[in-house]
């Protein structure tokens, strides 16, 4: 339910308050959110935020994280945020709250031994039931209520998600290709070695060309050792992904090697590549010693 009667224009940029006492998960919903596509501003002074949403200043999702340790916050300007923010018929609002246990939240904190912001110089405890009390009535103004008490990380992203991309948070696939001969790419999170396939670059016909030339690919595929392998691989890839995306991954690089990273190695990509996009998978390729050649 939405925190007015006005209803949004079909155009309507959502606008996602993201609230709730300290340590019961604020930030990791509004990493979850930016991952999500949104525009991120976590901390920004309530005086400020009338100027950030004016009309026709926003051209994409964006998520605010305010809370008590906002400069100048009150319930009262909170509010009356909300209710600015909910008249405006060229924003779709939701007000996210997140909550917790009062002795969940003290738990977080020991465990993290941070000063509470409103306790600094006193028990933890005192800070945790002062925030809890002050926001109590921007918690009744909630359009969308979380309880995080029993929730890991892992839960509340997948959450998260869940409601704000139902369709679940698309992970973003790169491949690429290289040559050993100028080290293994930085940052891959998989890599695989295709030095044992025949090389086309021995036939004085195909040497000119690369991976991406059918005439290359119907080489590398005639050695009897392709085709399992590639099977695996894939079969390995679409086993994978499904797992990293309930951990939260939003990208997987996987690198793929030979000796010149002209032929093998481009092959290996530009076929994995086209499979995993007939399954629906976001991918990105790149072939590393190709940069700056012809495209095709």
């Amino acid at each position: 339910m939405r925190t007015s009667d006005a209803v949004p224009d079909p155009a309507a940029v959502p606008i996602v308050l993201v609230t709730g006492p300290s340590g019961a998960g604020r930030t990791t919903a509004i990493n979850v959110l930016e991952d999500l596509g949104f525009e991120a501003i976590d901390n920004l002074p309530l005086r400020l935020l009338p100027g950030l949403v004016e009309a026709n200043s926003l051209t994409r999702p964006m998520a605010l994280g305010l809370d008590s340790r906002n400069r100048d916050f009150s319930p009262a300007a909170l509010l009356d945020v909300i209710d600015m923010l909910a008249g405006r018929r060229d924003l779709d609002l939701t007000v996210l709250y997140l909550d917790a246990d009062h002795e969940v939240l003290l738990r977080r904190y020991s465990e993290t031994r941070r000063r509470h912001p409103l306790s600094p110089a006193e028990d933890p405890e005192v800070g945790v039931l002062r925030e809890i009390d002050l926001m109590m009535p921007i918690r009744d103004r909630a359009d969308l209520l979380l309880d995080t008490s029993e929730m890991n990380i892992h839960q509340l992203k997948a959450d998260i998600e869940r409601r704000f991309a139902p369709g679940g948070r698309a992970l973003a696939v790169s491949l690429q290709s290289f040559s050993y001969k100028r080290g293994v790419p930085r940052s891959i999170d998989m890599v695989f070695d295709c030095r044992f396939l025949r090389n086309p670059y021995w036939e004085q016909g195909l040497r000119s060309l690369d991976g991406r030339d059918e005439a290359v690919q119907a080489y590398v595929r005639q050695d009897r050792r392709y085709q399992p392998f590639f099977e695996r691989v894939l079969d390995l890839i679409r086993l994978l992904l499904p797992a990293y995306r309930e951990e939260g991954k939003s990208h997987l690089s996987i690198a793929f090697g030979c000796t010149g990273g002209q032929h093998r190695s481009v092959t290996m990509a530009e076929t994995l590549a086209k499979d995993l996009a007939e399954d629906g998978q976001q991918v990105s390729i790149r072939h590393r010693e190709l940069h700056g050649q012809r495209q095709k």
